[in-house]
């Protein structure tokens, strides 16, 4: 199951009349949610960067929760970006950890539709404003998702709105948020890219049981390793135990791209590109050499619900590595 973190940047949760009912509804709507309230954590903006880094690598689908301050996001929410998406975590040489994770920006806003337009007092489109955290995503690796956002979202007793329709409003952005989740949880695109980066993931561990990786495999699966061929689940096990005799457990498998086609019906291929890093024995066909090598992949699959299985697996040199 997917799970969702939401990020509450609102500074005063407690007296808000629209994010508020939007996490109330985001709650009790999706399934296996953590919301985290920055203005209860940290009052006082000292962020716990190592819990909310955790946080995050636990997360499917991140949500940024908060209302538009100042043509932006308010300063707790800031500083939280600032510090909790640093170098080598989010971005730089190794900063690859929310790579493929989808980004869902939500968010109330207090002026009319009207107002953002070159005609209206605000001059820009929202989605112009927009570019700054949208390229943020953009630079971590994550999926930039649609926005969620709710214009006139502001209540000031005898000057402004309603409070009840406010709510109104806000509930029906709980929705819209809710729909925009599910639609990236079951996008089968994303349930792949998931499912391929915690492939690698198990593998750059390299457990003496192969019987996870079997179960993900079709029965007839052709492999092709850089020439070397291999048919069926015998001949997966012999090709991993190989490749455990020749490779120290704490590889790093690095995929710096990936692309997923829809071949047919739940038929899809992946084409990847894989930088892997490893030691390896010396008495190993490497000699005990550390590998940098960067290959493609071509991965045919089938999806069936949730289930990814592997029917066509082939790995071959780059230009570089040749």
């Amino acid at each position: 199951m997917s799970k969702v973190v939401v990020i509450s940047g609102h500074p005063n949760l407690a007296a808000s009349n629209t994010n508020r009912v939007i996490l109330d509804e985001i709650s009790q709507a999706v399934s296996e949610v953590e919301i985290r309230r920055l203005d209860e954590r940290y009052p006082d903006f000292n962020i716990d960067v190592e819990a909310e880094q955790q946080a995050l690598l636990s997360a499917d689908v991140i949500v940024l929760q908060f209302p538009f301050y100042w043509y932006s996001v308010p300063a707790l929410l800031k500083k939280w970006l600032d510090d909790v998406l640093s170098y080598n975590f989010a971005y730089g040489a190794s900063g690859d950890k929310l790579k493929g994770k989808a980004c869902i920006l939500s968010f109330t806003v207090g002026g009319p539709e009207s107002s953002y337009d070159p005609l209206g007092y605000n001059h820009f489109e929202i989605e112009q404003m927009l570019r700054p955290l949208q390229q943020t995503v953009y630079l971590t690796g994550m999926q930039f998702i649609e926005p969620v956002y709710t214009h006139g979202m502001v209540y000031i007793p005898g000057v402004y709105n309603e409070l009840s329709d406010v709510q109104s409003k806000a509930k029906a952005h709980a929705s819209r948020l809710c729909e925009r989740i599910q639609n990236v949880i079951h996008d089968p695109a994303i349930q792949i890219e998931r499912f391929v980066r915690e492939w690698f993931a198990r593998f750059d561990v390299l457990p003496a049981d192969s019987a996870e990786f079997i179960r993900a495999l079709s029965e007839d699966i052709t492999l092709d390793m850089m020439g070397d061929h291999y048919q069926g689940h015998e001949g997966f096990r012999d090709w991993y135990t190989a490749a455990r005799r020749t490779f120290k457990p704490g590889c790093e498998h690095l995929v710096e791209q990936i692309e997923v086609r829809e071949k047919g019906k739940e038929s899809y291929r992946i084409e990847l590109r894989v930088r892997l890093i490893a030691e390896n024995y010396k008495d190993s066909p490497l000699g005990g050499q550390a590998v940098n090598l960067l290959v493609n992949e071509v991965w045919q699959v089938n999806l069936v619900g949730n289930l990814v299985q592997i029917t066509d697996y082939q790995v071959m040199a780059t230009e570089q590595a040749k």
